[in-house]
């Protein structure tokens, strides 16, 4: 699938995001193949830097990831009393490992990418963010997330779900069942967050997703960030935890500046944290019913 024209880039989704698009000035394509599993493109762009495409979908730029990449770790991570053992589904450039990695509760990451040729190709292209994978905190696992979990119960203190939109090889880390897998792989108290799309875009969607996922935990939450290359500017997660007394708004490790300075995080702190589940009053009538 090709959607340069003339050095512009268009994300062009019907499926997902009729009647919109996104553009980029490319300066260069630097990879194009399709891989088992998807359609993968790199491109250097005038003014977001490096960007990552699947299927026709930006997935990050090099300008703006770091929002995204830290909000999808620390939001759950600091929700969680002790994080010692995360596992990460999907995030196959790298960068929600390079988060994970810095929380100092974090002792072991393991994460499960179905597509090699995109841990490869950001190893090249996004070492930026691909440095997650050389942490000796992570053990990559080249395979399908669904499997993996059916074979690890009661293990995981946090899983994270970082896919691309529910369309391709993603689809299915997006219903009820997936989240069932999840909470059978956590220990008690656990937490789940997965990409949650926007309300903005796909309002039905993303109360479904929370639906499914509230048939599961017993506390769920919607949480927002801003990402200027994902549609609309804005994304979610849906985040949940078997602690029927858990309060997502409220974190319980919380970092001083210096230390969000010594971690290198750019966006999350202790008081973006609680803002980022601040929703508009139309949303939270329909999200907390």
């Amino acid at each position: 699938m090709n959607f340069i024209k003339n050095n512009w880039f268009s994300e062009i989704q019907d499926e997902l995001w009729p009647g919109q698009m996104f553009s980029l000035k490319i300066k260069e394509v630097l990879h194009k193949e399709k891989s088992k599993f998807q359609d993968i493109q790199i491109v250097e762009t005038e003014t977001y830097g490096t960007c990552l495409i699947l299927d026709g979908i930006i997935q990050c730029t090099s300008r703006d990831e770091f929002s995204y990449q830290e909000m999808i770790g620390f939001l759950p991570l600091c929700c969680h009393p002790n994080p010692q053992k995360v596992l990460i589904v999907g995030g196959g450039d790298g960068g929600v490992a390079r988060e994970v990695v810095k929380h100092p509760l974090v002792k072991e990451v393991h994460q499960v990418e179905i597509d090699e040729r995109v841990v490869e190709l950001s190893k090249k292209y996004l070492p930026s963010m691909a440095c997650g994978f050389e942490n000796s905190k992570l053990k990559l696992t080249i395979g399908d997330g669904f499997e993996y979990m059916k074979i690890h119960k009661e293990e995981f203190d946090v899983i994270i779900t970082d896919s691309s939109d529910p369309i391709g090889p993603a689809v299915s880390l997006f219903q009820e069942n997936y989240y069932k897998l999840m909470k059978n792989a956590l220990k008690p108290g656990g937490i789940v967050c997965s990409q949650g799309g926007s309300f903005w875009l796909d309002f039905d969607y993303v109360k479904k997703t929370m639906d499914g996922c509230g048939k599961h935990f017993a506390k769920v939450a919607y949480a927002v960030t801003s990402v200027p290359s994902y549609p609309c500017g804005h994304i979610g997660f849906v985040i949940g935890s078997l602690d029927p007394n858990q309060n997502f708004s409220e974190p319980v490790t919380r970092f001083t500046k210096s230390q969000i300075d010594s971690l290198n995080l750019k966006y999350y702190t202790s008081e973006v944290h609680p803002a980022a589940f601040a929703l508009p009053r139309w949303v939270e009538k329909h999200f907390y019913k």
